[in-house]
């Protein structure tokens, strides 16, 4: 039985880093009412606004999908773990915090593409205008916005030495990475706020919860998009949800924004009739609307956790091994909210060259001072760190298709890593570069020993089957609803609007048509404040 709701001017679907931008800015107008959709429960997990507390979310499904990718030639034939955010904020709820925006050339290679008014210099006033910078207003940076930035709150000296390792091989020390050329290493910006996660919600949601114009229902499942053809173009009219094991009707007055990120949005989407008619085909769904792209150009930033033995020098291993430190630790953080918990995964950040052909920096190190096996098992007992190594400009393309009709059952999730020339190049030149930086003469007194993939390899051969040993994602997969100029080649137009329809939009990480260098949240959130000033003019 379907029961009918009322109708509202703006429905948007998913309440995560982009979701809550837009019910922010959507309902600032009191005449137009709001409605934010989201599958998962509130944000009031204890673990959440713990900095560390991504230890207890990622994985955990009160607040994770706990996706599982398809088995992968790149990593071996294995399957991994592909964490989203089920919660109220999302991913902004279980990430690593991170606070960056990408490179000039991520920009102009999206225009390049066909995203008209894209460009790095269009894109930087909205980064600017949602931000709140603790060390004050520049060139770069802004204060009094929603988004707070703020720097470290602990240091380690082994962090340092990584980092006059890496100018000892031509990596200078920089200010920051937010400035459009990242070349360099430099400690992350985070989302946090004097120690504290600073979620989506808690920037965009608790300054307007008296806004009665804007609606939130939670624990609610988006079922299917209802539409039909009015003037050669299709119209959303409703959508609709379980709720309470009751299916419901909700109707769209204005436009429909699909915010459920690279996976959802997709999914959502082509349960709806409109995908690919090859691939709808094949599970028994009319394809209603034939768009070729939805679900393809699926890609992720692929990490190596390279690891090494140190001395001489103290690691969050050593600290995790004593009782003593534990209370010391928990204390600075509940008294003071400051120590290691409130770290974020990663504190150090350096970018640099695999090759010196490429054009700019294309690969990032995540440094950290710890080691473990895999994420959620314990700490190693010796010193250790992890120089962990990204391709920040993949070239490997993989997918997002459904099994069924059934919106309960996840997708199928391909990330073909590895299934370039160029990608492999770059893994097995990333591995030698960390080598080079690790044996620097300022590490010597450290003795830094690497165990893991093993100093043994040495080949480019051995080092490729390394990489697809020890590779696994980093959480940022983009690209599923891919922005464009054509529908062949594309899912949305430049402003956001899915192909052949007058009132539907994407507005997450999965309309980037390139990843960008780097973290992908705070381009999310950017994406979603331009995207705002589109729907409020009504361009299309």
């Amino acid at each position: 039985m379907t029961t009918n709701l009322e109708e509202f001017d703006y429905v948007i679907v998913g309440a995560g880093s982009a979701g809550c931008v837009l019910a922010n800015r959507l309902s600032a107008d009191k005449s137009d009412k709001v409605l934010l959709i989201e599958s998962g429960k509130s944000d009031n997990y204890f673990w959440i606004p713990i900095p560390v507390g991504y230890l207890y979310t990622i994985g955990n499904p009160r607040t994770d999908w706990c996706y599982k990718t398809e088995q992968d030639k790149g990593l071996n034939n294995r399957s991994i773990g592909y964490a989203r955010g089920k919660v109220m904020g999302g991913c902004t709820s279980i990430n690593a915090m991170i606070y960056m925006r990408g490179q000039t050339e991520d920009y102009q290679e999206w225009v390049k593409e066909g995203s008209d008014g894209w460009s790095w210099n269009e894109c930087l006033p909205y980064f600017m205008k949602m931000e709140d910078y603790e060390n004050g207003s520049s060139e770069f940076h802004n204060t009094g916005g929603e988004l707070p930035v703020q720097e470290k709150r602990v240091s380690w000296e082994i962090l340092d030495l990584f980092r006059d390792a890496a100018e000892e091989n031509g990596i200078p020390k920089i200010d920051e990475f937010n400035t459009g050329n990242n070349f360099g290493s430099s400690y992350f910006q985070m989302n946090q706020r004097n120690g504290v996660r600073w979620n989506a919600v808690r920037c965009f949601l608790w300054p307007i919860k008296n806004r009665k114009n804007l609606t939130i229902y939670k624990e609610t499942t988006v079922a299917k998009i209802n539409y039909l053809k009015k003037n050669n173009q299709n119209q959303v009219e409703s959508i609709s949800v379980i709720n309470n094991n009751l299916l419901r009707k909700i109707k769209v007055k204005k436009e429909l924004i699909l915010s459920a990120g690279a996976i959802g949005s997709p999914q959502i989407l082509q349960i709806s009739g409109i995908g690919d008619h090859n691939d709808l085909d094949k599970i028994g769904i009319q394809t209603n609307v034939n768009l070729p792209m939805v679900g393809k150009n699926l890609h992720d930033h692929l990490q190596l956790r390279i690891q090494y033995k140190v001395q001489n020098v103290t690691t969050l291993n050593d600290l995790m091994q004593s009782n003593y430190e534990k209370v010391k630790m928990a204390l600075q953080y509940f008294i003071f909210k400051k120590g290691p918990m409130t770290m974020p995964p990663s504190q150090l950040g350096v970018f640099a060259k695999s090759d010196p052909n490429e054009d700019r920096a294309n690969i990032e190190w995540h440094v950290q001072p710890l080691s473990l096996d895999k994420f959620g098992d314990p700490l190693h007992k010796f010193s250790a760190i992890t120089p962990s190594v990204t391709n920040i400009r993949p070239t490997s393309r993989g997918s997002v298709l459904i099994k069924s009709n059934d919106i309960f059952e996840h997708p199928k999730i391909k990330l073909n890593y590895l299934s370039t020339e160029y990608d492999a190049k770059v893994a097995i030149d990333s591995i030698k570069v960390t080598r080079k930086i690790m044996s620097a003469n300022c590490l010597k007194d450290y003795y830094p020993e690497e165990f893991n993939p093993g100093k043994q390899i040495q080949s480019d051969e051995d080092l490729f089957e390394a990489a697809k040993k020890i590779g696994t994602t980093i959480f940022h997969p983009v690209g599923t609803c891919k922005m464009g100029k054509l529908k062949e080649t594309s899912v949305v137009n430049s402003k956001l609007m899915v192909h052949e329809f007058s009132n539907l939009r994407v507005v997450d990480a999965s309309v980037m048509p390139k990843i960008t260098s780097g973290n992908t949240n705070a381009p999310t959130m950017m994406i979603a404040e331009r995207a705002s000033e589109f729907i409020l003019k009504g361009i299309s």
